[in-house]
């Protein structure tokens, strides 16, 4: 058997050899033809010459460490810093900014119009974009800016220089454009927290001055105190809990004056001054990524529109930010609220300890000089809080000053010395592979009209009915260890093309016959029953081939009673329906073929049986015999819904399926459609089958089991 096939492959190759050799010589005429048109074509081709630049992309830090730096990283991963930095270069904003520094509008307009005119703005950006390409290198913050300008319209010396000063130009317009929207939101900072200063300068002058109309209205000569009241007090435990009070209400003003300050503040002002007055690096980070999605936002929705998904991811961003923000300066404030709670406490406390120390010794006349103690100390508080404010500006200014890198250009963009494009190599490889694909393709081409049946199509054709199904070599019964999966997948196929089809539309009994013994119709049969059956419908699966039974020994169940038995009237259906191991499919066997059994399978018995099952299942179906040369099968046929005819691939001769179509039109049965079976995948493809040999007709009276010798004959 494995000669067989091997001589049949063998003879397959020789044919197809033959058929390029008999017409070798249009192979050759195409053959050369595309060559020599690629080859020319390619010479006289533009070139295309690509000059790039690589730019390192960093989170905005300053390039000297500042009065900020503790020896601590603050900087936070963001996901789609890159990815926005990436979309910004390739922005119109950049773009059309190159376009004006180098003049590029007069420039394509001498290169491209006649007359010499500028060409206007967009269509300046459409070839600078174009032209543009931005790469990604994977796993760092290195970016690589490329420009290509072809030799259309211009020498090569001109397309080398055009590709090198527009790449690094482009560079240059981005690093400058980010310096310049860093140093503009540090100036916002600044300026929101100057506010604060000027506005916390003005509330310790107003202080002062009440301290002073109230010094001069107590005649007191200095800033210590009455000393009427000291004299009376234990100096040393008074002064160390004042020291404790100053410190603590100095804490507690300050929580308060932040407090006071952030609730009074909303939008960007707070948002500017909330990471400056908490000295929260985490919210500063956030709103550096805030105002970077932001710009990205802006600049994506007037390159791409509104409902684009960058667009729209982007926008998912900044709402994710906007949101995250939010809850941090509620946290924050909560925070610092509880602080102050905290602080009061503490100085209430304090306050206590005070009193009673002083209780003892006080004077009536020493409470004079109560108001002027709280201004005195509400004074230094302010005082304190004023001079922390004054810090962070100074801070601030400082750091503003420092230079800073967020673009560093690694690699400068070069003339380059060779084009890129067209590539000869890649072009005449191309052309040769093309050339012999067609000059062969034609050749079978021309072959394929001399031919009868070759492609699927024409045995639909030769049938007259549809291909539902097309089953590879050795497939096992699918509820064996050893039913693979993808042929499982060829099963499920068949059933969705039959329910699809409108020969079937409303079908119950489906009868599966073929023209010859051994083409494998009771296999197919079981795996389709075993594929309804698995997803849901409720299958009857009757055995109706009374001379050569085959599904009980595919199920494992005994043949000893059957449909034999109900057509003899010996049994009831329901007595012989038995349940089988795999869910949804029940069994009817064939029963024993006993002397006088011949005959039994005529059309009022059928009938009555399928009229007494039905109304219990989903589907039916029916193992017929072979059409040539067995009556039973035209019966089965006849009673049944719809019939599918399975024709063994390189099996019988195109004759035997045509006579088993027309016995199957000429009982009156409904042809649903044909199975292609036992076809092999590595040889033949689905869509090209070409029949060689000599077809022997194999007689329905053999002894051996059909589907074994299918199975055997196929492995």
């Amino acid at each position: 058997m494995e000669q067989n096939q091997t001589q049949s492959s063998a003879v397959h190759f020789w044919d197809y050899w033959q058929v390029v050799r008999s017409r070798k010589e249009i192979v050759i005429a195409i053959f050369l033809f595309i060559v020599i048109t690629g080859a020319v074509v390619t010479y006289y081709l533009p070139k295309t010459f690509r000059a790039s630049t690589r730019i390192a992309v960093n989170r905005e830090t300053p390039s000297v460490e500042g009065m900020k730096g503790q020896g601590l990283s603050t900087t936070v991963y963001d996901p789609f810093f890159l990815r926005t930095q990436f979309e910004i270069i390739q922005s119109k904003p950049i773009i059309y900014e190159v376009i004006r520094n180098l003049r590029l509008r007069d420039h394509f307009g001498q290169m491209y119009n006649d007359d010499g005119v500028a060409v206007s703005s967009i269509r300046a950006y459409e070839l600078v974009a174009g032209s543009m390409k931005v790469h990604q290198y994977r796993d760092t913050n290195l970016i690589e800016i490329q420009i290509e300008r072809s030799t259309y319209r211009s020498t090569p010396q001109e397309a080398r220089v055009d590709a090198c000063r527009i790449a690094n130009e482009i560079a240059a317009v981005y690093r400058d454009q980010r310096m310049k929207v860093n140093r503009t939101e540090k100036e916002r900072g600044l300026v929101a927290l100057q506010e604060a200063y000027h506005e916390k300068q003005q509330k310790v002058k107003d202080l002062e001055d009440k301290l002073e109309a109230l010094r001069k209205e107590l005649k007191i000569t200095g800033f210590g105190g009455g000393s009427e009241s000291a004299g009376s007090m234990d100096k040393g435990r008074i002064s160390e809990l004042e020291s404790d009070r100053m410190r603590a209400q100095n804490k507690m003003v300050d929580r308060q004056t932040r407090l006071e300050a952030l609730n009074a503040m909303q939008g960007e002002q707070l948002l500017y001054a909330a990471a400056s007055l908490l000295g929260d690096t985490m919210l500063n980070n956030l709103r550096q990524q805030l105002v970077e999605s932001q710009l990205s936002l802006s600049q994506l929705q007037g390159a791409l529109g509104s409902k684009h998904p960058d667009v729209v991811r982007m926008q998912t961003v900044v709402g994710e930010l906007t949101r995250k923000i939010e809850e941090t300066l509620k946290g924050l404030k909560a925070g610092l609220k509880t602080e102050f709670e905290i602080s009061q406490r503490e100085l209430a406390l304090i306050d206590l300890n005070l009193e009673q120390a002083r209780a003892s010794d006080i004077s009536a006349s020493s409470e004079k000089y109560l108001p002027f103690r709280k201004i005195e100390h509400e004074l230094d508080a302010q005082r304190a809080i004023c001079d922390s404010l004054e810090m962070l500006v100074v801070k601030e200014e400082t750091d503003l000053q420092l230079p800073r890198t967020p673009v560093e250009v690694i690699e400068m963009a070069e003339e380059p010395d060779q084009p890129v494009a067209p590539n000869m190599i890649i072009n005449i490889t191309l052309s040769v592979l093309l050339g012999l694909g067609v000059g062969i393709g034609l050749a079978f081409f021309l072959e394929y009209l001399d031919t009868s049946v070759k492609t699927v199509q024409d045995i639909e054709d030769f049938i007259g009915a549809p291909i539902l199904g097309v089953i590879p070599q050795k497939c096992r019964p699918l509820n064996t260890q050893k039913g693979d999966g993808s042929h499982a997948e060829s099963y499920r196929v068949l059933k969705t093309n039959i329910q699809f089809s409108k020969k079937w539309a409303h079908g119950k009994v489906l009868c599966i016959t073929s023209g010859g013994e051994g083409e494998g119709k009771s296999l197919s049969l079981f795996n389709l029953a075993f594929v309804f059956a698995q997803l849901g419908s409720r299958v009857l699966l009757v055995d109706a081939d009374i001379r050569r039974p085959t599904q009980h020994k595919m199920i494992g169940l005994s043949n000893r009673v059957g449909l034999s038995d109900v057509l003899l009237g010996r049994m009831k259906p329901a007595e012989v329906i038995v349940p089988t191991s795999i869910e949804n499919l029940s069994f009817l066997s064939s029963g024993r073929s006993v002397s006088g059994s011949h005959g039994i399978v005529d059309s009022p018995r059928i009938r009555t049986l399928l009229d007494a099952v039905k109304g219990d299942y989903d589907y039916i179906f029916l193992d017929s015999p072979p059409i040539l040369g067995v009556s039973d099968a035209a019966v089965l046929c006849s009673e049944a819904d719809g019939t599918l005819l399975v024709i063994e691939h390189r099996s019988y001769p195109r004759d035997v399926a045509a006579r088993a179509r027309s016995m199957i039109q000429n009982a009156g049965a409904n042809l649903v459609g044909v199975v292609l079976n036992n076809i092999n995948i590595h040889r033949d493809s689905y869509y090209y089958y070409h029949y060689v040999g000599s077809y022997a007709y194999k007689s329905y009276t053999s002894e051996s089991d059909p589907d074994s010798t299918r199975k055997s004959s196929a492995s």
